[in-house]
């Protein structure tokens, strides 16, 4: 009897121990779970990762039928939670991570080990490419990255690489509105280097990459949060032609510069000396322009005989100040 009840107990403490005890888990502040039981998810009623605007509007209307996945029901962080024997609970770090764009987890020694990621450019020329990428997972769509796909990081990474390499090769100055590279530039756009364009314009580059990368939510469940490609290293055997191409053009860039900066100032000058003009010939009709509108004034309220009077004093006040006066003998010259 004895030896009943010493089974009797050893099962019910093996039963509390392993199935109810070791049911109780947490979630920390930097995780979300998922729970399924018999393996299936347990889900929102009737609701899509899909029917959030802003997942589906990242997607052509061929992938929102490939990836409109169910909205799972997410466990916050906290607990202590309890799950039955029959029922699994996983675990997903939201925090943000970060890797080298020239990683590749599935063969760690390709890409220089890692290191450098290779593209063409629109001169065929093959770069070396060096950055980061900034990622988490995304809890909108927690059923792509862990029912969805074998592999997340592995299908972000060459989604990510494919469109970088698409970019490189296609790269072109933006270009502001009406205004071509010629006319900023005074050089031709053939003139340019596609290796010097990305240089220059990394910032457009890693912009542009994150708004064509935005559909990687609603794709495998991941948020790329920033792209930051640091370096673009040319081929050895063209950087030496590269610097003498940098070289002279940044010599016809400054005379250029020169040039227009010489143009604008005789500009400034021109403008000026014709304002200059303009205030002189207003100075010289503004008193002729008052002369006429007080003759006018006076006629209105004299007539005609107060103008005669009015001409007479000035001759007056003329012959006054004069030392010499010549008169026309207009009987001499009606004699003759």
């Amino acid at each position: 009897m004895d030896f009943l009840l010493g089974m009797a107990f050893a099962f019910v403490a093996w039963f509390l121990l392993n199935y109810l005890v070791a049911g109780l888990y947490t979630v920390d502040q930097n995780e979300r779970a998922v729970k399924t039981s018999f393996g299936r998810a347990q889900r929102l009623d009737n609701v899509k990762t899909l029917d959030d605007p802003a997942l589906s509007a990242t997607l052509n209307k061929d992938e929102q039928q490939r990836y409109n996945y169910p909205q799972l029901r997410v466990i916050p962080p906290g607990g202590p939670y309890f799950k039955w024997p029959w029922e699994k609970v996983y675990k997903v770090s939201v925090a943000t991570e970060s890797i080298n764009i020239a990683t590749d987890p599935e063969t760690p020694g390709a890409n220089r080990g890692g290191t450098i990621l290779e593209a063409i450019t629109m001169d065929q020329l093959n770069t070396g490419l060096t950055g980061q990428i900034r990622f988490r997972v995304s809890e909108l769509n927690l059923y792509a990255y862990l029912f969805g796909i074998k592999t997340p990081i592995v299908h972000v990474m060459g989604y990510f690489v494919s469109v970088l390499r698409e970019k490189i090769a296609t790269f072109e100055v933006p270009k502001a509105a009406g205004v071509s590279q010629e006319q900023a530039t005074g050089l031709s756009e053939l003139s340019g280097v596609s290796i010097n364009d990305i240089r220059k314009n990394l910032r457009a580059l890693n912009d542009s990459m994150d708004r064509d990368c935005k559909s990687s939510v609603a794709r495998y469940g991941i948020v790329l949060d920033a792209s930051l490609i640091t370096g673009i290293d040319p081929p050895a055997e063209v950087e030496s032609a590269l610097a003498a191409i940098n070289t002279a053009h940044n010599h016809v860039s400054s005379e250029i510069s020169l040039a227009q900066a010489s143009a604008d100032q005789k500009i400034v000058q021109s403008k000026r000396a014709v304002e200059i003009e303009t205030l002189k010939a207003q100075a010289e009709v503004e008193p002729l322009l008052a002369l006429a509108k007080q003759l006018g004034e006076l006629k209105s309220i004299g007539g005609a005989g107060s103008l005669i009077a009015y001409l007479r004093n000035v001759r007056l006040g003329v012959f006054g100040r004069t030392k010499q006066v010549v008169l026309e003998n207009r009987q001499h010259w009606e004699g003759r």
